[in-house]
């Protein structure tokens, strides 16, 4: 089942531009480990604020990518440049009406 994970990413005053680059970054990896979809915005209401919505094959997916060496370093990198505020949640997808 699909799994969905949606947040949002506090920066520090000033950094949001340079997460978004950072976070939209081709990432062959993640599509390898079964990520279908992850799309980053902003929201100007928010200026320290990023907001990312994920689509997972399933939660298992989800939570193997987090271990990767690569996606570990890609933490590791974002990190200075976050406030430490977060925020979203979790679900398995009941459906959609744009596909089967």
């Amino acid at each position: 089942m699909v799994f969905a994970n949606a947040g949002t990413l506090g920066t520090l005053p000033g950094k949001r531009d340079e997460l978004v680059a950072h976070l939209t970054r081709r990432s062959r990896v993640l599509s390898e480990m079964g990520c279908i979809a992850y799309e980053v915005g902003t929201n100007e209401a928010e200026p320290d604020t990023v907001f990312v919505i994920e689509l997972w094959q399933d939660a298992a997916a989800h939570h193997a990518s987090l271990a990767l060496p690569e996606v570990l370093a890609s933490i590791a990198e974002a990190r200075p440049l976050l406030s430490g505020v977060f925020g979203g949640f979790q679900f398995e997808v009941a459906g959609s009406p744009l596909r089967d």
